[in-house]
Order: C-alpha cells, then structure tokens, then sequence
C-alpha cells in the first residue's frame, strides 16, 4: 500500500505536500477515517486521494477562520501595508496609529495646517480702476505664469481659498511697558519686565509674545487698515478700488486646489498601492508544523465530516444495489446529512470560540476581570487598614 510520500500529487493543491508534519498526519489521517465510518465491518467507498484531499481543505478551512480573526483586530493597523514583501501569517504585529493619523489628515488639510495636500501660490493683476476679478480666470501660477485652473488636469473642482494677501504693511510694534529705558532694553532683547524703582525682574512668559503680537497684527489690520476684500463664488472684490496712487502690481492669493485621494501632492504615498482591505492582506496558508493540538484535533474532526459527506454523495448516485433474493439499501442520504451538520457545527464552535479572541474582546474580558478582583480584594481584612505583602 503506497504512502503519502511515494504517491504523485496526493493533494489536489498541494499545500502542504511538502510539509513534513503534513505527510506523517496524512497517512494516520486514512486510518482514522476509514475506522471511523466503519471500514473494519463494512468496506469505505473512499480513496487515500480522496481523504488527503479532505485533509488538505480542513487545514485550509481551519486557516481561513483564524485569519478571520486576525483581520478583525489587524485591519486598522495593516492597511497600506505592502502586499508584495510581507507576510503577516503567524505574526503577531507592533500596533501603530497611521490608521488614526491617516484619518485626521482630511481636517487638518481642511483647516490648512497640514495634510497631504499642498496649497498653491498665485497672483492676480491688479488694474488701476479695476474693482472685480475673476478667481478661476484671472489667478496665475507665480512659476509658469498660466492660469490655475487652466494647468490642473484631470477633473477640475472648486478652488479653496487659504488666504488673500491683501493688506497694507504693518506699522513696527512697539512694547509699552512700564519701565525705565534699561528695562525697556532689557524687556526688548532679554524678554525681562521690572516695575519702576524696583530690582526685581520677572521673566514673560513665550505665550504672553506671541499672542500680543498676534493682537497687535489682527488690531492693524482690521482698525487701521481700509484694505479689505470680499469673496463671492468665484468672484473677488477688492477695497479700495486700485488707483495709481495705489499699489496696482500683483495681489498673492494661496490657494488648494481640488484634491485627488489618489495622487495627493504634499508627498508620493506608496500605502495608496498596498493593502486597501480584507481582500489583500498578506496571509497565507497557516503551515501544519505550527498548529498546536487543540486545533489539529479540530482539523481531524473536520476532515471526518468531510470524509462523511463525501462518502454519503458517492453512495447517493445508486439508491440500492441488487443481491440475490433482496436489495441493499445505501445511507447516502443520511451521511450526507450528517456530514455537514458535522461540519457546521464545528464551524459554529470555532467561530464562538474566536470572537472571543478578538483584541476588544480581550481587553473587555480584562477589564471584566480586574473589576471583579477588586470586589474579591475589598473582603479581604487589612490589619490596621493596610497591609504590605514581600514575596
């Protein structure tokens, strides 16, 4: 009787034909079958090829249900992984907060102060008498000198507009403090602020700087200056209306131009082209050498109700065989049926037993269990209230 090493393609796929593990189950795995389903009293329609055949999908089975696991508590943290040169089988990986990140990107592109898009540069031309402009036909790019919106390829959108450089120059910003010429100095160059006859200095605080110099250059602008603007649409208005007396020359509008989720400009994401979801993630067969028991004796039970199906389909093609004086009634149908209530039910169980294995689950089970030590601990007596224990 030959073996499973010395037979040609014993495994339709070929998984695990070469793992050594593999091939010593295989041959036990016949004998097991066939006397489980009675070949001792009654002879087993089913080949070796057969059975192996049956084992090989088991282990397959067995590796799609633990992977469904890990891609419930992994995806957030393997996606974007390249898919070419990784292989998260029987990894257990560091967990990271690009996910997180990732999803935060959109706001702060949003708010324009970061993101994975850059904004652009461009100017407009101002004419003297000239009040209103034309944002998507006027504006051009301060290095090739065509208009924005005419150089964007693709899919055009709307033009978000950061900011509109138009005011007139800040005046210098003085520091009023109440202090002698040698604490003004020092208040200027040292960050230092005294009282008068006093020697005594205190330092100012950074924050105190910089939101006085924002208050001073928000006050500039809105109460002494009489530049402003008005955005409508794709139209901008301009105030005052430009005059030769006036700065005509080039208004500086920054802009972002409409994004595109596959290309985004602030930097060449490769993640874009990796693992985009369950589809892709690098797993792969779970190889039978690392399965421990629990789930080998899983694997045996069900490539036994593999083996019991198959077995019923073949004896379901005749419903009795002809015998001298009487008919033999097969129970085709009876093994097929039990074959894949078999099969469901341990696929039930498995996938019980694995949503309890799940990160969240975990760490709800954890924090189930520190809850109720702590009641345990609380009857616990404490000589004079408290209680050191060394060892």
């Amino acid at each position: 009787m030959s073996n499973f090493n010395s037979t040609l393609a014993p495994t339709p796929f070929g998984f695990f034909d070469s793992d050594s593990s593999f091939q010593v189950e295989a041959d036990s795995m016949v004998t097991f079958v066939k006397r489980k389903l009675g070949d001792d009293v009654l002879s087993v329609e089913l080949t070796r090829k057969e059975i192996w055949a049956c084992f090989e999908e088991s282990c397959c089975e067995y590796a799609r249900l633990i992977h469904e696991t890990k891609i419930r508590s992994e995806i957030t943290n393997v996606l974007g992984l390249a898919t070419g040169s990784n292989d998260l089988t029987n990894k257990y990986a560091q967990r990271t907060l690009e996910y997180l990140l990732r999803m935060s990107e959109p706001y702060a592109n949003a708010s324009f102060v970061g993101g994975s898009y850059d904004a652009k540069l461009g100017y407009i031309d101002l004419v003297s008498g000239k009040q209103d402009y034309k944002i998507y036909s006027d504006l051009k790019n301060i290095e090739t000198n065509a208009v924005i919106y005419e150089e964007m390829s693709g899919s055009k959108g709307k033009l978000k507009i950061v900011e509109i450089f138009h005011f007139e120059p800040l005046a210098a910003q003085q520091f009023l403090l109440n202090a002698s010429n040698i604490t003004n100095f020092l208040a200027t160059n040292f960050n230092y602020e005294s009282y008068v006859n006093s020697t005594v200095f205190y330092v100012l605080p950074i924050f105190e700087d910089v939101l006085r110099r924002g208050m001073l250059e928000s006050a500039f602008r809105v109460r002494r200056s009489n530049y402003s603007y008005e955005v409508l649409g794709g139209d901008l208005r301009i105030y005052p209306i430009p005059t030769t007396d006036l700065q005509t020359g080039r208004l500086y509008i920054k802009v972002m131009p409409p994004n595109d989720p596959l290309n985004p400009t602030a930097y060449k994401d490769s993640s874009i082209y990796g693992v985009s979801g369950p589809s892709n993630i690098p797993l792969g067969n779970i190889p039978f050498s690392t399965i421990n028991q629990p789930g080998r004796q899983w694997i045996r039970q069900y490539t036994l109700a593999l083996a019991r199906e198959l077995l019923g389909l073949i004896r379901s093609k005749f419903q009795s065989i002809p015998i001298p004086n009487a008919d033999l009634q097969l129970n085709g149908e009876a093994l097929v049926t039990q074959g894949r209530e078999d099969k469901e039910k341990l696929q039930t169980q498995m996938k019980e037993f694995l949503e309890n294995m799940t990160h969240t689950k975990m760490l709800e089970n954890d924090a189930l269990a520190a809850e109720n030590l702590n009641k345990q601990l609380r009857y616990i007596p404490m000589p004079l209230g408290k209680s050191v224990i060394i060892g």
